[in-house]
């Protein structure tokens, strides 16, 4: 089932990203950062439900480990921005 999860994740930010170039919006970069963090959140979701402890820890622990790669993507990518 975790395996499952992570292709389904990946394949919906890579459908998402088509949706995005047929329909003429702009891809950004910090669009392709964000979709990145979210796929990394949908992995270590498939990780820590794979695992041998209760749920509950593996919920927040999946949540805080994504939220925590959700702001350093946001932080890198400002840094970038204003070094440009």
């Amino acid at each position: 089932m975790a395996a499952t999860v992570a292709v389904l994740g990946t394949l919906v930010f890579i459908g998402w990203l088509i949706y995005r170039a047929v329909s003429s919006k702009p891809i950004k970069a910090h669009i392709i950062a964000y979709g990145v963090a979210c796929v990394t959140g949908v992995f270590t979701l498939a990780y820590f439900l794979s695992m041998d402890i209760p749920q509950l820890i593996k919920i927040l622990v999946s949540i805080l480990l994504g939220l925590l790669l959700i702001v350093f993507a946001a932080y890198l990518q400002r840094h970038r921005l204003l070094k440009s």
